[in-house]
């Protein structure tokens, strides 16, 4: 094995909305070629909320949330996984392979990747939304031995049950990159990172997120991005960074990390 085979991986996660772009498609796996030119092995995890949304009202079915989770029915757990599973995960692996890069495009319910139970909610039935109970990576990490990119659709499985379940994709971003200890887990957005007055913020405890989310500094859609890093940094992800195409080339961002690792590196750029 080479020396990238035997480094642990870097998660990257993107959500779904970007991926009808062919600008963005091109950018995102110019960015992954960078971090394998520079040895780093990589798990693509993506989500498609935006997508599902669009067939779901093409066949006749509304989107509905409960306090902003999507509400999964039979019928529009079909959607979501011929979308995730299908058109986009394998929209990503011929961009990849286009480009050079050997991917193989699976998702949680294969060799039970993401093992899943019912997500419950005080509010009211999701219906089949999952929530994770545990991970089994040795496929993913058969695939890395072999230099090959996991490119990772969040529809998980019950194993108990034998169905198949839509998770948040951010959620199998975290639980991937918290078992296989990724050094990194980068959410890719569309800006450069969290900016504090005007300021670009090159790294942040979780102390200073939740300070800076409370006076307002940190507000709109920027919060849930903040917020799911937090989380991953919580479950053991050694840096979780938010940032852009451009940044996750040249690796900057904002990374939210523990008090203790945050001293030596200053807090902003």
């Amino acid at each position: 094995m080479t020396d990238m085979e035997h480094a642990n991986p870097i998660v990257v996660k993107i959500g779904g909305g970007e991926l009808d772009s062919e600008a963005f498609v091109r950018d995102l796996v110019a960015a992954l070629k960078s971090l394998r030119a520079a040895d780093h092995p990589v798990i693509l995890v993506h989500g498609g909320g935006k997508t599902i949304a669009e067939h779901q009202e093409a066949l006749g079915l509304e989107p509905r949330f409960l306090d902003g989770l999507r509400i999964t029915t039979e019928e529009s757990l079909a959607v979501a996984e011929m979308v995730l599973s299908g058109l986009l995960n394998k929209r990503l692996v011929r961009a990849l392979m286009g480009a050079g890069l050997r991917a193989v495009g699976i998702s949680g319910v294969d060799d039970g990747l993401i093992q899943v139970s019912r997500m419950s909610h005080p509010q009211g039935d999701l219906g089949r939304v999952g929530e994770i109970q545990r991970t089994d990576l040795s496929l993913v990490r058969l695939l890395l031995a072999e230099g090959r990119v996991p490119v990772i659709s969040p529809i998980s499985i019950n194993l108990e049950e034998g169905i198949h379940y839509n998770v948040n994709a951010d959620h199998v971003a975290m639980a991937i990159a918290a078992d296989i200890q990724a050094p990194r887990l980068i959410f890719v957005t569309n800006v450069p990172g969290v900016e504090i007055a005007s300021r670009p913020v090159r790294a942040m405890t979780e102390v200073q997120a939740e300070e800076w989310i409370r006076e307002g500094h940190i507000h709109g859609g920027m919060i849930p991005k903040v917020r799911s890093a937090m989380q991953a940094v919580a479950q053991g992800v050694s840096q979780a960074v938010i940032t852009d195409l451009e940044g996750v080339a040249q690796g900057r961002g904002t990374g939210i990390l523990r008090s203790d690792q945050i001293q030596d590196r200053g807090e902003a750029s």
